[in-house]
């Protein structure tokens, strides 16, 4: 009697059920990774914008524990880390006057940093996909379902900053609406990308096995 060769193959498209799937949210730490970005987003204000940035800055390092322990550090770890840090060194070195145009775009200046890291990365390793390779057998990295489901999911990540940005700049020019343009619209497209985020695997699979079974016919 022969046994089935149960040896994971990159090109598989393994069923919803298999542990061992290339899921890019199974185990996902990504939603962690913007905690930092969250928490300034939520606490900056004319006001408040360095102490949110200095939170920020200790929430990221502190989120980037594990990883600088693995010497793994992510993307969007080191632009964090980075651009926290650098707001927090202007809050110390410049006086208020020369931070007026840091007080009224700090928050879409960090939406269009992380559209620049997440765009960006798609030129190299889409920035999903580090956190992917956390939960998902060495096997599959090179699938390419695995890194077509990274880039769409970078991609729409990166889209959802870009829109962000530009509607924070579009609601300093505005005089009605700013709460739409700084609060519900981007936090309508947040749950839209996480939503997104959780379905767009699942459903690349269950495309990748129709057209094998059809290829197969």
């Amino acid at each position: 009697m022969t046994h089935p060769d149960t040896t994971p193959k990159p090109d598989d498209a393994p069923s919803p059920s298999d542990p061992r799937r290339p899921d890019a949210t199974r185990g996902l730490n990504l939603f962690l990774g913007f905690a930092p970005w969250i928490i300034f987003a939520v606490v900056a204000s004319p006001s408040s914008w360095g102490f949110a940035a200095l939170a920020a800055l200790i929430t990221a390092i502190g989120a980037s524990i594990p990883d600088i322990r693995r010497r793994s550090l992510k993307i969007l770890d080191i632009a964090g880390m980075l651009f926290f840090a650098v707001i927090c060194t202007l809050s110390l070195v410049l006086d208020r006057h020369a931070l007026i145009w840091l007080e009224t775009y700090a928050q879409t200046l960090s939406a269009g940093v992380l559209a620049v890291v997440a765009l960006t990365s798609l030129a190299f390793m889409p920035f999903t996909e580090q956190y992917a390779r956390e939960s998902v057998p060495r096997a599959y990295w090179g699938s390419p379902l695995f890194r077509h489901v990274n880039r769409v999911l970078t991609a729409v990540w990166g889209a959802v900053f870009l829109v962000t940005a530009l509607l924070g700049v579009l609601a300093l020019h505005t005089t009605s609406g700013a709460d739409w343009l700084n609060w519900i619209i981007p936090i309508a497209l947040l749950v839209g990308a996480v939503r997104f985020t959780r379905w767009y695997p699942d459903q690349a699979r269950a495309r990748a096995q129709r057209s094998a079974a059809s290829a197969a016919t």
